[in-house]
């Protein structure tokens, strides 16, 4: 059964038309008059509120829908919160910068797009947005690549594939842990299952960079020599900087709930930078709230640093409050229902689950561009049907993970899509061929759920 239970059966004509009129809201208020996501889903939430009440459901009824698909938002709220004390925590104690810098350090001759990969993703795992080191690193590896005159598409794909590689697997990310809370699955768990799928891809993306890097020697370096001075002038780099990650890990290992690591590390970080600098309490409550201000004078390392604190995560709070609202009403009315009741013979063996999961996060991708909605619909939708064929749901977040996060920077008409357009110069359909680690991880998904290899069963459904 489903969480949310229908107050009406439309056609399935009916359902079709309205995702269509949805889409095309979603579609058009992003792309074309670049809206925020948030204004044409409170659009999308009023029509369907008018189907609902033309349907004759009361607006009691839906009003409940809209609570109930909100609740579900409820936990990764919560993380949310910290995840923005955490990023404070970790750039006042130095093991953000620190890691960046040991990143920088790693630039070689040679592999040029292979070590933009592995650094964007060392960056993106540190700071846990895939925008963010697209808008700092990434430009400035674009503009090594141009002054050498080296591929930009190939750079770009580098870039893009280390800077999404971060936004999976970091717990930082909003995503990665929206998709583990919407399933109910504990955070780390959930990046530990995704690891069967991500490092492969990894590994194989790796290679592929590593083949396609220029013979020819890479000497002009100033602009990372520029980046590892700015960093050094902070004086926020130390070894023991990294004593909160080495932490977070270790918690992580011991499988300790996502909030006490988060608040523990943040803790420790947050001693650090009593150390280093000379913080008041004032200066850390206002740093803790409004996120830390980097103020080297050096642009790309200032918009680098100067992130996190509570008031980052509320608009990805709004969002995500809103779009589960929507996936509240579209059971509610019985959209989802009827559609799915439509199709549900095609997805009766557990290869056939995952393989349409993956089609529907990649589709709202496509005809929507928003990443979160990929995330949020494909979950609700395939939470029960996941059940039925005998699969743990960290499968399901899996594949959200693997077919909707890293898919949606490969769409021209996507939120990330258009965003790293603007900032790196290099269109989607150049850099989309180089993408490899966002190419290769719905494949990896789709390949295993037909293999059977790394899925994890429901215990009633494994075999003696």
């Amino acid at each position: 059964m489903f969480r949310i239970q229908a107050k009406a059966m439309p056609s399935f004509i009916e359902a079709l038309l309205l995702i269509c009129v949805i889409v095309i809201t979603m579609s058009v208020s992003i792309s074309i008059f670049k809206s925020s996501p948030h204004i044409p889903i409170i659009i999308s939430i009023i029509l369907l509120l008018l189907f609902g009440l033309v349907k004759k459901i009361s607006y009691k009824d839906l009003e409940n829908g809209l609570v109930e698909g909100s609740k579900a938002g409820l936990g990764a709220i919560f993380i949310f919160f910290f995840i923005g004390i955490l990023i404070s925590a970790l750039l006042m104690g130095g093991t953000i910068p620190t890691l960046i810098y040991v990143g920088f350090s790693t630039i070689s001759p040679h592999f040029f797009f292979a070590i933009v990969f592995l650094i964007s993703c060392i960056v993106g795992v540190a700071v846990g947005s895939s925008l963010t080191t697209t808008a700092t690193v990434g430009v400035a590896f674009i503009g090594m690549a141009s002054a050498m005159d080296i591929s930009l598409a190939i750079t770009a794909g580098a870039i893009v594939s280390g800077a999404f590689f971060g936004d999976k697997m970091s717990p930082l990310s909003d995503t990665t842990n929206l998709s583990s809370s919407i399933v109910g699955v504990d955070l780390f768990e959930h990046i530990k299952n995704m690891a069967w799928t991500t490092i492969p891809a990894f590994i194989l993306s790796f290679i592929l960079f590593a083949i396609l890097s220029p013979s020819k020697s890479v000497d002009n370096t100033q602009k990372i020599d520029a980046f590892q001075q700015a960093l050094l002038a902070t004086g926020l780099i130390h070894w023991y900087a990294f004593i909160p990650l080495i932490l977070l890990v270790m918690m992580a290992i011991k499988k300790i709930p996502a909030i006490p690591t988060l608040a523990i590390s943040s803790a420790v970080a947050i001693i650090l930078a009593f150390f280093m600098h000379s913080y008041t309490i004032t200066n850390v409550f206002a740093i803790l709230y409004d996120g830390y201000k980097s103020t080297t004078g050096f642009a790309d390392i200032d918009q680098l640093l100067s992130r996190g604190g509570l008031t980052s995560m509320f608009s990805t709070i709004g969002l995500v409050f809103l779009a589960l609202a929507m996936g509240g009403l579209l059971f509610t009315t019985g959209v989802i229902q009827a559609i799915l009741l439509k199709i549900e013979h095609l997805f009766r063996s557990q290869g056939s689950a995952i393989t349409g999961a993956a089609s529907t996060a990649i589709g709202v991708n496509i005809l929507i561009g928003e990443q979160y909605l990929s995330i949020l619909l494909t979950s609700e939708a395939f939470q029960d049907q996941f059940k039925k064929v005998g699969l743990h749901p960290k499968n399901l977040a899996r594949v959200v993970e693997d077919a909707g996060t890293v898919v949606n920077p490969l769409v021209p008409w996507s939120v990330c899509g258009i965003f790293i357009t603007s900032v790196l110069g290099v269109s989607t359909l150049d850099y989309l061929p180089f993408a490899f680690f966002c190419l290769l991880s719905p494949i990896l998904t789709i390949v295993f759920a037909w293999t059977g290899k790394t899925l994890t069963q429901l215990p009633s459904t494994k075999k003696a």
